[in-house]
């Protein structure tokens, strides 16, 4: 018995080793050699000198101040859209609820950057609005129209304010549920108003899951780089590192930019978890009496309706916009309220497009391995945590939550850096497994890597969330017996929580097909291109590239509608657990 026991624990630690390996190589290391190379030259000597530079540069400076408003806006937009949103979602029922609560999911459907196409066929200065009013003779129909867009900036700001608004009402939806109502109640008893109970119980009591949904919506606005490529706002700092990237091998300035942008989104963090982190308060109970909805009737409930029905109408804006542009003949949706000529050739096109067609099947390829890599680390960091409870299983865990704190473009430019280094460096013994700049590159590799640990939380967060809900009993009864750790792991504890892996798996897939800063950096020719790095090809040409990217936009809506819609189905109230840090 002692020696089955021995075995176990050496079993579980080997496992143990492993992940760790992993997660230092492909998540540490590469943080700390873009960290490195901030402060080296390209003798390798140590100096500040590059950081010094970036302070004296009024265009870094002015990217960063941009970023970092952009970020402020977008998660100041966020919270006022999801608090009231969330109150009446918890705490009311209205005509429609369970229909119009589901569509506030909408916007994850659709990637900011896609979303971008349809924002600026709708509202530029020769767009659909404009068309209509100068066809109501609101404005001069034969003069460039209002600039809705607002030179970029406002428009990267609702552009993913209307992206990422339901990951903030997830967290908040969620916290607001694990009230406890008898709180509530005794403050009424001792004569409390409403907004007071508000302030004083239930601010307090939802400030983690505003804390989380926040960091998370802060931290990947301002780091978000496709939107603001899509609509040419280039003063940011994530545009400006994608234009450095070519620069790496010889120039580390592009370096000490990155090592600005993540002591920012740290120390942001950090601050956060200083500030709210030690405001929070804590129940004895999470709504040991379930909380009863009180019924909104008349005009009441219509209000509270269309208020729903307003928010997921603007956030449809932009999918209206994507849809639209795919079936217009090239060149015809210009100064006119709807196109003039329609076609199904783009879809037509995207499906016999080469670059299309070759970027479809790489991304098919990189998310599917993506997804069984997830899969195996996620089940294993979530069984060591859960059921095994190892010594440093709980820093494991963090780990794999770190990829939802550290920006995504600094996880990119760190596999960059990787391939500058040996063994991947132009004198390295693995030179030709991976590389992303040079006359030979070959990204395949890293780009897996970089989706799966991109997308590791979700599946973490999936597979601890079904065996926290399942009994240990069964495995432990299986161990007794005498089956192996192996065999109850793959005839018990699996297909228990099977449903939580396919939640996971299918949200690693899904997001990993339309991951956008690994694949705009990464993959550097066209015959590597992910769809995202098509769909960005193909706005920039001339003639019919931004209809055919339309197309692809639409395909990639309709796979992220599928694949959120069976995740909640298998998750449903638990799938906001797949969005915090």
């Amino acid at each position: 018995m002692k020696i089955a026991r021995l075995r176990r624990h050496f079993s579980a630690y080997a496992l143990f080793l492993v992940v760790l390996a992993f997660l230092c190589a492909f998540l540490i290391w590469p943080i700390v050699l873009t960290v490195n190379g901030g402060f080296r030259t390209p003798a390798g000597e140590l100096t500040g000198a590059y950081l010094i530079g970036l302070a004296d540069d009024p265009l870094v400076i002015e990217g960063l101040a941009n970023s970092l408003l952009i970020a402020a806006c977008v998660t100041t937009l966020c919270l006022l859209i999801t608090l009231p949103l969330a109150l009446l979602a918890t705490r009311y029922d209205f005509p429609g609820k369970a229909l119009l609560t589901a569509s506030l999911l909408i916007p994850l459907i659709l990637p900011p950057f896609v979303g971008a196409i349809g924002l600026r066929a709708l509202l530029g200065r020769f767009g659909a609005v404009n068309a209509l009013l100068g066809w109501t003779g609101l404005v001069d129909a034969n003069r460039p129209g209002v600039d809705f867009l607002g030179g970029g900036f406002w428009s990267v700001v609702v552009m993913e304010a209307l992206h990422l608004y339901p990951i903030l009402y997830l967290n908040v939806a969620a916290a607001l549920a694990n009230v406890d109502p008898a709180l509530d109640e005794a403050a009424v008893g001792l004569g409390a108003g409403r907004w007071r109970r508000f302030a004083r119980i239930t601010m307090p009591l939802i400030i983690p899951g505003l804390f989380a949904g926040s960091t998370i919506v802060f931290i990947w606005s301002f780091t978000e780089l496709g939107t603001p490529l899509m609509f040419d706002y280039t003063t940011v700092t994530p545009v400006q590192i994608f234009w450095g990237v070519m620069e790496a091998e010889h120039d580390p300035r592009p370096y000490a930019l990155v090592v600005v942008m993540l002591t920012v989104a740290v120390a942001l963090y950090l601050l956060g978890r200083m500030v709210f982190g030690g405001r929070a308060y804590e129940m004895k109970s999470k709504a040991s009496i379930a909380a009863g909805t009180r019924r909104l009737r008349g005009v009441r409930g219509w209000a509270s309706s269309s208020l729903f029905v307003a928010v997921t109408g603007l956030a449809v804006v932009p999918h209206f916009g994507v849809v639209v542009n795919s079936f217009a003949v090239g060149g015809t949706w210009y100064r006119s309220i709807l196109p003039r000529r329609w076609t199904l050739g783009n879809y037509e096109d995207a499906l016999g497009h080469p670059l299309a067609m070759d970027s479809i099947a790489n991304s098919m390829l990189y998310a599917s391995l993506a997804m069984v890599v997830c899969l195996c680390l996620g089940f294993s960091i979530s069984y060591l945590v859960v059921r095994v409870r190892i010594r440093g299983a709980a820093f494991l865990d963090g780990l794999a939550m770190l990829p939802l704190a550290v920006p995504g473009l600094v996880m990119a430019f760190g596999y960059v850096a990787m391939t500058l280094s040996w063994p991947f460096g132009t004198d390295g013994p693995w030179r030709h497994l991976a590389s992303v700049v040079g006359p030979q590159p070959n990204p395949v590799g890293l780009l897996v890597i970089a989706y799966a640990v991109r997308r590791l939380p979700y599946v973490v967060r999936a597979a601890t969330a079904g065996l926290q809900q399942t009994s240990v009993e069964l495995e432990e009864a299986a161990l007794n017996l005498g089956a192996s750790r192996v065999a109850t792991i793959r005839r018990i504890a699996v297909p228990l929580i099977m449903a939580n892996l396919i939640a996971g798996a299918i949200l690693a897939f899904s997001f990993s097909m339309l991951e956008v800063s690994d694949s705009l950096i990464l993959a550097q020719k066209q015959q590597h291109f992910p769809i995202t790095k098509a769909i960005y090809e193909l706005f920039g040409r001339l003639g019919d590239g931004p209809y055919i990217a339309s197309a692809m936009g639409v395909w990639a809506m309709a796979l992220l509608a599928v694949t959120l819609v069976g995740a909640a189905v298998l998750m449903g109230r638990k799938l906001g657990v797949m969005f915090r840090i």
